[in-house]
């Protein structure tokens, strides 16, 4: 289908400097996104990205900084112990180990983003996944799971370690009373699929508060899924989103 639509491939580096430019850049536009789209509350969210030269450490945003605010020299690079091992500012404990969990238990995980979203919570707070009521939720149809426990902020290791035991091999998981993580193979992917999860929650909750949806049957989710869960889509859905944001701020490319 990508082919069909005339979608680039992923890009491709000359050196490792090269690709850590392009990680940082798309990991400070998706917060910047995710300020814009109402994802910020307090010093809740995060969203990290291996380093191409050392995948056991990420890259994530700084705490205590608005999504609004974040620039490519903000962001800080984070060892396998939580120590910043680069830049300026400290990391918040939940992102170290709710992020650390993720990206030890999947090494296929290049990205992950968690945040704490109006819609996303609300599904959260049903204890319920996000069901095929559109086509772009089928994005999520049989790849994404759920965390039922409830322990307080994430504060300990081992509590990171059950939410990525609980995510498994899926995109998404929904933490019971909590949020949704979201991940993927690129910075462009986690945050799209982040952004995508949302707005299909917005869109179930409406729709089952108006009536009875009428759901995809397995089949057609299932098709659906091999669509709009494309990696190659999620990634040119999400430069769009890239080239308007940094058109309207680009000093959020400085280094």
């Amino acid at each position: 289908m990508t082919k069909a639509l005339g979608i680039p491939p992923a890009p491709t580096f000359e050196s490792v400097a090269d690709e850590r430019r392009h990680r940082k850049q798309q990991l400070a536009v998706a917060l910047r996104l995710f300020g814009r789209l109402g994802y910020d509350e307090g010093v809740a969210g995060h969203i990290t990205v291996r380093d191409p030269q050392d995948p056991e450490k990420f890259w994530v945003n700084p705490f205590g900084v608005s999504f609004g605010r974040i620039s490519v020299k903000d962001l800080v690079l984070v060892d396998r112990d939580g120590a910043v091992v680069e830049g300026t500012r400290a990391v918040n404990r939940g992102a170290f180990v709710i992020h650390s969990a993720i990206h030890d238990l999947r090494p296929d995980v290049v990205a992950a983003a968690h945040a704490h979203s109006i819609h996303g919570r609300a599904l959260a707070a049903l204890g319920a996944p996000l069901r095929p009521v559109v086509q772009e939720a089928c994005a999520f149809f049989e790849d994404q799971s759920t965390y039922t426990d409830y322990n307080g902020l994430a504060l300990e290791e081992d509590e990171g370690r059950r939410m990525a035991e609980a995510l498994g091999g899926n995109r998404a998981v929904v933490l019971q009373n909590h949020g949704v993580i979201t991940v993927g193979g690129s910075v462009e992917e986690a945050a799209y699929w982040f952004i995508s999860f949302d707005r299909a929650a917005q869109v179930q909750l409406l729709a089952e508060a108006a009536g009875t949806p009428a759901y995809l049957d397995d089949a057609a989710a299932r098709l659906a899924h091999t669509q709009f869960g494309s990696p190659k889509l999620a990634r040119f859905s999400f430069q769009i989103l890239f080239d308007d944001i940094v058109h309207a701020h680009p000093d959020l490319l400085d280094e």
